[in-house]
């Protein structure tokens, strides 16, 4: 997406603040406890692996590999890689062919087991044929069906004021495209464009679930074209110090595509921000050059809104020829002060009966993540 403030340099976003753990793995390159006698817990080990396709990952040279990338690379249909606490910088592709994998962050708490990179869509290529754009910029692109993720932290670091002269600030943490995509337990760390919850095709609706997951950002940071239910899951908004007035961003930029019946379902979250009040919008159409036919889609219920979003306009045109009153965007019992309705036109509310099909077993079908057995 084109950035919605071209030059704006914000201050350093306090990325060793996500955690305890994630501040000590990022000021020491690994944690403590990755030097422990039995770095993967109860996951087993090479010597004693849980299955023949479990592949272990360890920073420090005591699993089967000591990248991400690496391991998936190794893997075949069906692998689960045991990552074991330490910050891993690269960027990680799993492909098409690298169906139904499973990453298993060790550590109870995802803020110890951290993917990051440092690419925008303007940060020039090594090879020199131009920048990476928004889907080159990812540090994590999965386009396999059946990825499932546990307790791992997707980051990207970039940050704009580092790099003043760079118009293409977005920053992707993890691009999602394949079908039944789960994530739970993880959290995802940038500015602009953290999560892209996308297809690898118009004409494919990829099903996607995040649960008790942790997302963060400014402008669009959680955007994309896939079916994905959001529920349990907290989304912050960042202060912009580059900015002096409303708004610093937005939360939502959903791009569904018009065929398909069901876009973005944020259910029993929550919305908070370091941002003033009202300096947030909660959500703006995206619809991108490539699929001028998109309606993008996004429903918000039984969810707490903080301060931080504009009560009186929560929504807002990206482009004012597609306004945002002719996409399919709804609330349903949302509470909080950023939920208050106070232009009754600018809230459009589900019916009762409208919400009985806002639903996670509507919006996913005969897939059903959030049950013991995929959890």
């Amino acid at each position: 997406m084109l950035p919605q403030h071209p030059r704006s340099t914000p201050g350093r976003r306090a990325f060793l603040h996500a955690g305890a753990g994630a501040a000590t793995a990022l000021a020491l390159g690994t944690p403590a406890r990755a030097a422990s006698r039995a770095p993967f817990g109860r996951y087993g080990s090479p010597a004693h692996r849980l299955t023949e396709q479990t592949l272990y990952v360890h920073p420090g040279g005591l699993g089967d590999h000591t990248t991400v990338q690496a391991a998936v690379t190794a893997a075949g249909t069906g692998a689960t890689l045991v990552i074991a606490p330490g910050v891993y910088r690269e960027t990680v592709a799993v492909k098409s062919d690298r169906t139904d994998m499973t990453w298993i962050g060790v550590a109870e708490d995802p803020r110890d087991t951290v993917v990051v990179y440092d690419n925008a869509a303007g940060t020039p290529k090594p090879d020199g044929s131009g920048t990476y754009g928004t889907t080159g910029s990812a540090t994590t692109t999965v386009q396999a069906d059946g990825f499932t993720a546990r307790r791992i932290t997707f980051a990207n670091d970039w940050l704009r004021a580092d790099h003043p002269d760079v118009t293409g600030t977005q920053a992707v943490a993890i691009k999602a495209q394949g079908d039944r995509s789960a994530f739970h337990h993880c959290r995802f760390l940038g500015h602009q464009d953290t999560l892209y919850a996308d297809s690898t095709a118009l004409t494919v609706f990829a099903r996607q679930y995040f649960a008790h997951c942790y997302a963060e950002g400014d402008v669009d940071f959680v955007f994309g074209r896939a079916t994905a239910v959001y529920e349990d899951c907290h989304f912050h908004t960042l202060v912009r110090t580059d900015l002096t007035s409303a708004p610093y961003g937005f939360v939502f930029a959903p791009s569904t595509a018009g065929a398909n019946p069901r876009g973005y379902l944020v259910t029993r979250s929550r919305v908070t921000s370091e941002a003033p009040d009202a300096y947030y919008k909660l959500a703006r159409p995206w619809v991108p050059s490539s699929d001028t036919t998109a309606r993008p889609m996004l429903t918000v219920r039984e969810t707490r809104l903080g301060a931080g979003i504009d009560a009186v306009a929560p929504y807002t045109n990206m482009s004012d020829t597609y306004p945002w009153q002719q996409q399919r965007f709804a609330e349903y019992r949302n509470t909080g002060p950023g939920a208050k309705v106070t232009v009754p036109e600018n809230r459009p509310q589900l019916t009762r009966a409208e919400a009985a099909s806002a639903t996670r077993e509507a919006y996913l079908g005969d897939w059903k993540p959030w049950t013991r057995e995929e959890c």
